[in-house]
């Protein structure tokens, strides 16, 4: 068994150049041996943060994941919920799950911090996609690309 204490993890915090992305989080998985990206030779299959947004905020840009399930439990605060097509109230005691290929982002609508957790599934080959800005993402190596369209045969012969 491993075990942590939240309360005596620290906050890490990271925000976008002009601030409209940012969060503080407490890594509880890491605490607990989990080794970001190592799954399956190492780590654990799964994520935990305890996340907190300030009012305005948005914890992330919205995007999709081709594998990746994301579980969200709302601890306290209001926020809205881009999902898909549509946009949704939560507040504290709601959960919501977010499976491959659905788009997401979730934003602090509220005047107090939006606490949540989320819990990740961690699959070993992710990429990811966000709609706004047409941009692509690969887990390993972290990368972030948009595409240009090629002919199927193009550098081939």
């Amino acid at each position: 068994m491993k075990k942590t204490s939240i309360a005596k993890l620290k906050w890490e915090h990271w925000k976008s150049p002009k601030g409209r992305f940012q969060q503080s989080y407490k890594n509880i998985s890491g605490a607990i041996g989990d080794v970001r990206n190592g799954w399956p030779k190492k780590g654990h299959p799964f994520n935990l943060e305890l996340v907190k947004v300030s009012p305005g905020k948005s914890a992330c840009p919205f995007h999709s994941h081709s594998a990746q399930w994301e579980m969200f439990v709302i601890l306290s605060g209001t926020g809205t919920v881009r999902a898909g097509q549509g946009r949704f109230k939560v507040k504290s005691g709601d959960a919501l799950m977010h499976p491959p290929g659905e788009a997401h982002e979730l934003i602090n609508t509220g005047r107090k911090p939006l606490v949540f957790c989320i819990i990740a599934d961690n699959p070993p080959v992710d990429t990811y996609y966000y709609p706004d800005s047409k941009k692509w993402g690969i887990r390993q190596p972290r990368k972030i690309f948009r595409l240009t369209e090629v002919d199927y045969f193009d550098g081939e012969e």
